[in-house]
């Protein structure tokens, strides 16, 4: 490709926030809970690359044939990748895509196409957009989408705060991450937390069930959690991790005597048998599903103890970002950590960020 931006682009970041901030000079995108991806086109020629600099085209085939008919003949775009249902977006039929079979990717093409939503310029023609201004950039991509292909979509703006506080509350329920405020007059540098990204910030009582080793054997590197749902089943809801050492060393402490017979009657005793049972409870332990050198043995420990954290939001039943310690809870019985105490956020209507009603239903 002979374009003025090549691979590798290590796409612009953001620092985390909790409120949407109101300042002169910023303007508002949601954030859409996909893939980060960078796409190259130059003639007939279309590629896609992840943030971590991964090429992505082989596992999105269905998406060179709309990129080429939205986006302009020589370009560099940043956007995400997401897959949208009619119950919002799904990032979970999102990573069922990055598989090594080229037969399946094939299927799940066809089953649970991508759409890709554009909101950034790089490159247009012979121009690196790098140093213009964020609103130069946004007018080029307005032009530059406009009217595109139905799964090639431009991403809303707006530089109203509340508009902003109304996206922040109202599009989470259809499976968004948060709101993206930048500042109009920036020039995109890479790998630079030069964004700000307001997310979600909850708190919750969860079962400790388990722990595993930090990498270094020094401490824990990440507690277990379970939350009991309405029948009494026990499931894995994800993981607290990102300690300090002092911390590692002393959750470690905490721990070690749950460990004497954890296994007799642990609710997840079971889990290599019941692994393969999408109809059983959410389990930890076994093979990575996308890396198969990855270690995810764990640490058993007797159901006794509970810890509050905080999450952002909650995906198909399981937190979807690491969640992080804030107290020990002894106080708390492990029987009242159930799935009743998560706030419920109702789904929005995509309708409102597509201009058409999404199709399609979410996979089973």
């Amino acid at each position: 490709m002979d374009l003025p931006v090549t691979p590798p682009v290590k796409p612009m970041l953001a620092k985390a926030v909790y409120e949407v901030p109101r300042a002169a000079g910023l303007v508002y995108e949601p954030k859409w809970d996909g893939f980060r991806c960078l796409v190259f086109r130059d003639g007939g020629e279309v590629e896609l690359w992840s943030r971590t600099d991964r090429p992505l085209t082989r596992y999105f085939p269905e998406m060179v044939e709309p990129l080429l008919a939205a986006l302009p003949q020589r370009c560099v775009v940043d956007g995400e990748l997401v897959v949208v249902t009619g119950d919002g977006l799904d990032f979970d039929a999102l990573q069922m895509r990055l598989h090594p079979a080229e037969s399946r990717i094939t299927r799940l093409a066809g089953e649970i196409p991508a759409t890709y939503v554009a909101f950034d310029l790089l490159a247009l023609g012979d121009r690196d957009l790098q140093p213009a201004p964020f609103a130069e950039r946004r007018q080029l991509l307005e032009g530059a989408v406009a009217g595109g292909h139905e799964r090639v979509r431009l991403t809303p703006v707006t530089d109203d705060p509340d508009v902003a506080e109304d996206w922040f509350r109202r599009f989470e329920g259809a499976g968004f991450d948060g709101v993206m405020a930048k500042r109009s007059d920036a020039p995109y540098r890479q790998d630079k937390r030069d964004m700000l990204k307001v997310k979600h910030q909850r708190t919750a009582d969860c079962v400790v069930a388990g722990y595993r080793l930090h990498k270094d054997g020094q401490g824990v590197g990440s507690l277990l959690l379970g939350l009991y749902d309405g029948t009494g089943g026990l499931h894995h809801v994800g993981v607290a991790a990102s300690f300090a050492a002092p911390l590692r060393r002393q959750l470690l402490a905490e721990v070690e005597p749950l460990r004497e017979g954890a296994l007799d009657d642990h609710p997840w005793r079971a889990w290599a048998e019941a692994a393969a049972d999408e109809r059983t409870t959410r389990m930890p332990g076994g093979m990575s599903r996308w890396n198969a050198q990855k270690d995810l043995s764990w640490e058993p420990l007797r159901i006794e103890r509970v810890v509050e954290v905080r999450y952002e939001h909650v995906l198909s039943g399981r937190f979807r970002h690491t969640a992080r310690f804030v107290r020990w809870r002894d106080d708390k019985r492990p029987a009242d950590c159930t799935y009743a105490q998560l706030e419920e956020v109702p789904p929005a209507e995509l309708s409102t960020i597509f201009g058409v009603a999404p199709r399609g239903s979410r996979p089973t």
